[in-house]
């Protein structure tokens, strides 16, 4: 057979016209054809064609309907996620968005010549407008009284906020020493219950200190007459070598973390004294020699008033103190310095007025002709009675009776220590007795009207005694400090040879202590020392023992009361006193039962 060779082959089928396949494919070309007219006349409708008015509506097209799958939905926000069509904004600087201030430079001489011209050119001016008759104004009056409204309203703002926030901080320090303030209120030692002899302790309490009396002393401590729980304390410096500013805080027990008043001097502060009867008032002696009155009302304004270099003191002032009004009803206080004298104060609304009531003038002693003997005075105390007399303490250990009628002489003259007399105190309950404390380590009782000029009682303490003070509860209780930092509590009634407290105080080493001060209401005692720190102690039951009240039917029981208490200390020292006193010659020695 033949070899067929194939060389194109194309398999296809054609389709009748008139036959229904044939339709139906016809009909799907007509469908595309449509479509692709569709689009073409859409955009056409946009720009009319010439010729045709804007009225004119274009005539429509029908197309059948697509089905939902085969129709795409239109983006109607025309989004698409691309990072790059968010904007950033130019980084700007604080000094593009400001303008600068405007400035100038300014240079001039000035001496002597030409500050005078500028001040007799401006006594001119006001010369020339006091003879026209108009007054002369100055910057401060051209200010409009809105400013000084302003200022008024926000000093009382700051009062709204002030007074609150100071509940605040106690309300805040009452749960930090939430321990202390259960054991100054419920806190008894049981021991003392045990203890034979009458021994008592000391509790310790709050410790107050502040940053800036870090490097100071604690040189007087005062408790107001009027709050039981605010007290004033002193800085300065004993060295005397070293000098710096001084303090004058104002603590209240309320709150230990810090003072509620402040103030402060250019030199340091030797005494402070409060008045009794108006207690925001605030005496105090420096050691430059000057004395300062401070007002806590108005404390942000400083001091009320201050002694002038002349009429100062030449040395430090050891005592101050506040006495009764004069005739002019103007306030007066007392001070004495060792440049030996003693001047009284009078405050005449911000003024101080010297008067010199007392030269510590030793007369017994052999004298040259150029340099008198002139004593340091270092303490003194105003009798509570007898308003004249008062007592004062020298350098040389001797304690000198004075009279405010008697400038020129003392009444009487003792020889009570062999050094210096630290303090003089009288007794809050007997008239008659007066109690000094010395740096030869003694502690002495005194009869004032005693014809021997010897101590009714004579304590040592192995140390130079600082301070001592009596106890407002009982008037043969008191109590002292040493330079060892020990606290010393004596009870005549209880023993009259030795304490009954010796506690160690001192935090650390070398401290010495400085002041002693007894809370007029409460059972504790505050003490100073030479690091700036002041602590508050209570006193155990035993050592503030007190007698028992009489029953006695009076129509006023609390003045009754007083008078009882009185009279019972009177008569307790008053027999203490009778064992020691050697009566004199023709009287018999009386003693009471």
């Amino acid at each position: 057979s033949g070899i067929n060779a194939v060389h194109f082959h194309l398999d296809g089928n054609l389709l009748h016209k008139d036959s229904e396949e044939a339709k139906h494919q016809l009909a799907r070309q007509a469908l595309s054809d449509l479509g692709a007219e569709f689009v073409s006349n859409l955009g056409a409708k946009k720009k009319p064609v010439e010729g045709e008015e804007e009225g004119d509506e274009p005539e429509t097209l029908h197309m059948p309907l697509k089905s939902k799958k085969d129709a795409k939905p239109a983006n109607q926000f025309n989004y698409s996620e691309r990072a790059s069509q968010s904007i950033n904004n130019p980084l700007r600087q604080r000094f593009v968005q400001t303008e600068p201030p405007p400035r100038c430079n300014f240079a001039a001489n000035v001496n002597q010549w030409e500050i005078y011209d500028a001040y007799m050119d401006d006594l001119a001016e006001k010369a020339k407008q006091a003879a026209q008759g108009k007054p002369s104004r100055s910057k401060e009056d051209d200010k409009p009284e809105k400013h000084h409204v302003i200022d008024r309203d926000t000093d009382d703002l700051k009062q709204t906020i002030i007074n609150p926030l100071k509940i605040m901080e106690r309300m805040v320090n009452q749960n930090t020493f939430d321990e202390i303030s259960e054991d100054f209120k419920y806190y008894e030692d049981p021991s003392d219950e045990y203890k034979e002899s009458g021994q008592g302790t000391l509790l310790p309490l709050w410790t107050f200190s502040n940053e800036r009396t870090k490097k100071l002393a604690v040189t007087t401590v005062k408790f107001n007459p009027l709050f039981s729980d605010l007290f004033t304390v002193g800085y300065g410096s004993y060295d005397f070598l070293k000098q710096n500013e001084g303090l004058i805080l104002c603590y209240s027990l309320k709150n230990p973390t810090y003072p509620e008043f402040m103030f402060e001097t250019d030199s340091g502060v030797m005494c402070v004294d409060i008045h009794p009867s108006y207690p925001y008032l605030v005496c105090a002696g420096l050691y430059s020699g000057h004395v300062i009155v401070f007002n806590m009302l108005q404390a942000s304004k400083g001091p009320l008033c201050i002694s002038t270099a002349r009429d100062k003191h030449s040395d430090p002032v050891w005592q101050i103190n506040w006495q009764a009004d004069d005739i002019d009803t103007n306030l007066i206080f007392f001070s004495v310095s060792s440049d030996g004298n003693v001047f009284s104060w009078t405050l005449d609304k911000t003024d101080l007025n010297k008067t010199v009531r007392m030269v510590l003038q030793d007369n017994t002693a052999i004298e040259s002709a150029d340099v008198p003997n002139i004593e340091s005075g270092t303490a003194m105390a105003f009798h509570a009675e007898l308003d004249y007399l008062y007592l004062v303490g020298t350098e040389d250990g001797k304690v000198r009776s004075c009279s405010k009628a008697f400038s020129s002489q003392c009444l009487d003259v003792i020889p009570a220590h062999h050094m210096g007399v630290y303090k003089v105190a009288w007794n809050p309950f007997h008239s008659k007795v007066y109690i000094t404390c010395s740096a030869d380590w003694t502690v002495k009782i005194w009869d004032h009207s005693y014809h021997k000029k010897e101590p009714m009682f004579v304590f040592d303490l192995n140390s130079a005694v600082g301070d001592v003070a009596w106890s407002p509860y009982s008037s043969t209780v008191f109590a002292a400090v040493t330079a060892e930092g020990n606290v010393y509590v004596f009870d005549l009634s209880v023993n009259k040879y030795e304490h009954i407290c010796c506690q160690l105080v001192a935090k650390k080493k070398k401290t010495r202590l400085t002041h002693i001060e007894f809370n007029p209401k409460h059972p504790i005692i505050i003490v100073g020392d030479d690091r700036g720190y002041v602590q508050s102690l209570k006193l155990s039951p035993n050592l503030r023992k007190m007698p028992k009240e009489r029953k006695m039917i009076i129509p006023d029981p609390s003045k009754a009361v007083k008078e009882d208490k009185r009279g019972k200390e009177i008569e307790k020292m008053e027999k203490l006193l009778n064992l020691v006193r050697e009566p004199e010659k023709g009287k018999k020695k009386i003693t009471l039962k």
